[in-house]
């Protein structure tokens, strides 16, 4: 199907495209996503990939402007940076583009953020114009991803939550000291943390009501934050607020900031991070599972599970058939769908070798073996046997 969106409206969709990779939406890689965003200028630059609970999605990622008051300093559009071309959107151009590209079956969504114009209160409201048109104009029912403003009132916050399936807060930083380097005009606790307390309370006097899931984002790695210090404010999160998932995004110096001359964060670590925080939220693993550096960082070697498990499980392995659920989600190879059938599993008969959790759907059993015991015995001493 021919797309027909305003001749300008495009032009200035692709011309925000290389910005827009700077908001972690999508299960790409940060440093990925940029390096994408170059190589072409086209309107597939504005559509990335998401994950959500009905399955993967392709969504439009959009501004209202790119203009900006505030100045954080790894920003691209920070307050006076000559180089980012300025450019707005109206709420009807947006919700019309959105439209357009999801009857031509390019896209199965929006997130849309924005620069802070005249105050966030002014400039969420913008925002929110912008999904009332698509959720009752265009009368779309798709996937809407929105971006909370710092400090903004509860109305517009609550409004948020029942347009949207998932609300952005983006922290930036895991604590005033670090925010106070990285965004000098934000307040961490009263406009930032005070959101995702505000979004949770919200869900908890409306419980009735379908609202928006929570996420957020830390920049990783351009003001001496931790591992540690990032995944121990993400586990409260998941745990006391209710978030839905915490986005880490390597640091990546921008010219004509004053972050410009930093080093860049190794891909890897935004990897690791990624990895353990799902330890933390899908796996319900405590902050005190993971294995920390000295400097409060984790190994870059070899994913956290597989850390602990060596240190924890490789001489003392853990017995299939009385193994624990929270015991069985600390062996590699076995998630939470795995452990469940393992349960199952026992309350019918013995477990015996490795070709038997194969035969539960747990695809990579070889993956567990230096971990676990079937009657007393471990599976490679098994298999010698034959």
């Amino acid at each position: 199907m021919l797309v027909q969106i305003a001749p300008d409206t495009i032009t200035r969709l692709i011309q925000v495209s290389d910005v827009t990779t700077y908001e972690p939406v999508g299960d790409q890689p940060q440093q990925e996503r940029r390096r994408a965003a170059y190589q072409s200028r086209s309107l597939e630059e504005c559509i990335t990939n998401v994950s959500t609970p009905k399955g993967g999605k392709k969504i439009l990622k959009a501004m209202m402007t790119t203009a900006c008051e505030m100045n954080c300093q790894y920003c691209p559009f920070r307050a006076g940076r000559s180089k980012m071309k300025r450019l707005t959107f109206t709420p009807d151009e947006v919700a019309k583009s959105l439209d357009t590209l999801q009857q031509a079956g390019k896209v199965e969504g929006m997130f849309l953020s924005s620069g802070i114009i005249k105050g966030s209160v002014t400039t969420q409201d913008k925002i929110i114009d912008t999904a009332d048109i698509v959720r009752n104009r265009y009368h779309y029912g798709g996937y809407l991803h929105l971006k909370v403003m710092p400090g903004i009132e509860y109305g517009q916050l609550y409004r948020l939550m029942q347009l949207a399936d998932r609300v952005s807060v983006n922290l930036e930083g895991p604590s005033q000291e670090r925010l106070d380097t990285l965004a000098p005009k934000k307040d961490f606790q009263r406009q930032l943390f005070s959101m995702l307390q505000l979004a949770e309370q919200i869900r908890r006097t409306h419980p009735d009501e379908k609202l928006a899931g929570t996420v957020t984002q830390f920049v990783v790695g351009a003001v001496g934050d931790t591992d540690k210090e990032l995944l121990t404010l993400s586990s409260h999160l998941y745990r006391k607020l209710g978030l839905t998932r915490a986005y880490y995004s390597a640091f990546h110096p921008i010219e004509q900031t004053p972050f410009e001359n930093l080093p860049a964060t190794p891909a890897l670590r935004e990897h690791r991070l990624y990895q353990a925080s799902f330890l933390l939220r899908d796996y319900h693993w405590s902050v005190e599972d993971l294995l920390f550096l000295p400097d409060g960082g984790i190994e870059l070697d070899q994913d956290p599970k597989r850390s602990w498990a060596d240190r924890h499980l490789r001489e003392t392995p853990l017995e299939i058939m009385t193994a624990r659920r929270d015991q069985l989600l600390h062996v590699p190879g076995i998630g939470p769908i795995g452990a469940n059938a393992v349960l199952k599993a026992r309350q019918q008969g013995k477990l015996l070798s490795l070709s038997d959790l194969r035969k539960l759907g747990i695809r990579a059993p070889e993956q567990a073996s230096p971990y676990l015991l079937f009657d007393g015995k471990r599976p490679f001493a098994q298999l010698s046997l034959f």
